[in-house]
């Protein structure tokens, strides 16, 4: 059986699909905001159950239904009515909302377990670097395992045209493997995210005698470059560039800080890895066109 067979065989109404996504996406987000806690704590995210963090009661099951158990009880524990973050609907409906773009972006395939997972780790990424400045190791370092197993996988299951980069890199090596080729991509893109700013924390580290960014924003993007390619990646760096000075412009003009403040930059590189891998494609066709 063909891609296209494999495709037309577990074919299902997109609007459906989504909708159905959207509702696993919620509680996948519901287990992000356990990783998002637990993860820089050093705690174990599977024991103990989840429990309110003031009179450490435990949180039943039905006080624990996405975004609509935080609406009911208004916010507030049952047992001591303290207040609960409203980090935690905010991070299951957007992992929801995630999980059905990406869906309506792939359709029904193979690609798109692949696709919802790594919108999952970036959503992860993003909210712990956002509270704690930092990115784990847990995340990235398998991050990277993943995207080389999906690039290997991918090409065969959905086809070449999946990926974004490869092909090109065909074209450039139409004697190897699709596999092959597909790896070397990974490599690629790798370098051009992860290398790209090592190259520039060092260079400024070295100039400047300041620390630009932490290794744990370049560790992220040896992730996303394996994942989505050098020309995706570069996109990503560029739009998170572009948002983050945004949102530093911001900050210092509400709260009149000076140039040296810090600020999370993998919130910024998540936000433009999902767009990328959402719209890069369309995004980079659109600026080629302006040349022609």
């Amino acid at each position: 059986m063909n891609v296209t067979a494999i495709d037309r065989a577990i074919d299902v109404p997109i609007p459906i699909a989504c909708a159905f996504l959207g509702v696993v996406g919620a509680i996948i987000g519901s287990f992000l905001n356990v990783v998002i806690h637990r993860l820089p704590r050093e705690q174990s995210i599977v024991f103990p159950n989840s429990t309110c963090p003031k009179c450490r009661k435990a949180i039943k099951a039905y006080d624990n239904i996405p975004i609509l158990s935080y609406l009911i009880l208004r916010g507030r524990c049952r047992h001591c009515g303290v207040h609960i973050s409203s980090r935690y609907p905010a991070v299951e409906a957007l992992t929801a909302i995630l999980f059905a773009a990406v869906t309506w972006h792939d359709g029904v395939s193979f690609a798109l377990a692949f696709d919802l997972a790594f919108a999952a780790s970036m959503v992860a990424l993003v909210f712990i670097d956002a509270e704690h400045m930092i990115l784990p190791n847990a995340i990235t370092y398998p991050g990277i395992i993943f995207a080389i197993i999906a690039r290997i996988l991918l090409p065969y299951l959905a086809g070449p045209a999946h990926f974004d980069d490869l092909p090109q890199l065909l074209n450039a090596f139409p004697t190897l493997p699709v596999g092959l080729v597909s790896i070397i991509g990974a490599v690629i893109g790798a370098l051009a995210g992860g290398g790209s700013l090592w190259l520039m924390g060092f260079l400024w580290e070295k100039l400047r005698g300041v620390e630009a960014m932490g290794f744990g924003d370049v560790k992220m993007m040896l992730m996303v470059g394996a994942f989505l390619g050098w020309r995706l990646t570069i996109l990503t760096i560029l739009l998170g560039a572009l948002t983050g000075s945004i949102a530093g412009i911001v900050v210092m003009y509400r709260r009149g800080r000076n140039m040296q403040m810090m600020l999370p930059f993998g919130i910024f590189l998540g936000i433009g890895s999902i767009v990328s891998l959402l719209f890069g494609a369309r995004i980079i066709a659109w600026y080629a066109s302006q040349f022609r």
